[in-house]
């Protein structure tokens, strides 16, 4: 009996396993296969730092140069990976635009608090446009993406003047030409406030510098941005909207019902911000033509907020 249980075993553990395994699957969000590869772009003391290259099949350096898009993966400063923007990035791939990746320093892997990773994000925007003809990119096209803590980095390329890795060639400008922001934490100074713990990674004096919303000017880039309406950061998307809109900025503020923080990694609603995301990218000269991403039946509908 022991060894028939044994057996029994040993055969539903793979069986278990692999469907373990299938629902850990990334979403696809095409079939086009595109090409891949990687670049250490940065040397720091705590290791290398790389972005991961999605470009259209067979033109990773290609003669072409083409809108470029870099996302910074979410998970508080703290934790995260690239791989939460394969997805969005294999789909624009194959709409033609060159997408990366971005590594950047976190207080699991590194010790190092967020004004280390703000220094990364300009770091990374700041490589790619530095060897923009080496991989195919237009430095005047440059978009930068994100979700969470990521988002707010990407914010931070566009809006914090301050926290230049003392190693970037700064005649290079770190300044994205528009923004794809998912639930971007924008008002890190009030997060703070409310959530002051000794687990919390920053002072206040780094709080207030790394704030997008307190940095708002004229020449600002064109924004999108993604909240659920039960995520507590939205008061944040909300004020930075207030403040573009207010200097005739373009701004677009798109929501989903109930949903909460981080919402945009499931199905359905990575497929329809992604739609969505092409569609601004449209709007901008970035892509062309109609997106090719197809949505589940019935898939929800976000809300245009401003």
């Amino acid at each position: 009996m022991r060894l028939l249980l044994l057996i029994l075993l040993a055969i539903a553990l793979p069986l278990h396993a692999q469907k373990a395994a299938q629902s850990r699957r990334p979403i696809k969000l095409t079939d086009v296969e595109v090409a891949t590869k990687e670049i250490v772009y940065k040397t720091t003391p705590q290791g290398e730092l790389k972005l991961h290259v999605f470009a259209p099949k067979g033109e990773v350096q290609a003669a072409v140069l083409r809108p470029f898009v870099v996302f910074f993966f979410g998970g508080g400063w703290k934790s995260g990976s690239y791989r939460q923007f394969v997805p969005q990035s294999e789909y624009l791939a194959s709409r033609g635009i060159v997408a990366i990746c971005a590594d950047y320093r976190i207080l699991s892997l590194h010790q190092t608090t967020p004004d280390k990773a703000v220094e990364d994000a300009k770091s990374a925007i700041r490589w790619v446009r530095g060897h923009a003809t080496e991989i195919g990119i237009d430095p005047t096209k440059i978009i930068a993406g994100g979700g969470s803590a990521g988002g707010h980095l990407a914010a931070c390329t566009a809006l914090v003047s301050t926290y230049d890795a003392e190693s970037d060639d700064k005649s290079i400008s770190a300044k994205p030409n528009a923004l794809v922001l998912f639930n971007p934490a924008m008002n890190i100074a009030t997060i703070f406030k409310q959530n002051v713990t000794a687990s919390n990674p920053m002072t206040p004096e780094i709080a207030e510098a790394i704030t997008p919303n307190n940095f708002v000017t004229k020449d600002t880039p064109p924004a999108i941005l993604f909240f659920g309406t039960a995520d507590k950061l939205k008061d944040g998307g909300d004020e930075y909207v207030q403040k573009a809109t207010a200097l005739g900025l373009r701004t677009e503020m798109w929501t989903a019902a109930d949903m909460p923080h981080s919402f945009f990694n499931r199905e359905p609603w990575i497929q329809v911000t992604a739609r969505k995301m092409d569609e601004f990218l449209v709007s901008l000269g970035y892509l062309s033509g109609e997106p090719t991403l197809k949505l589940p039946e019935n898939a929800p509908s976000l809300k245009h907020e401003n």
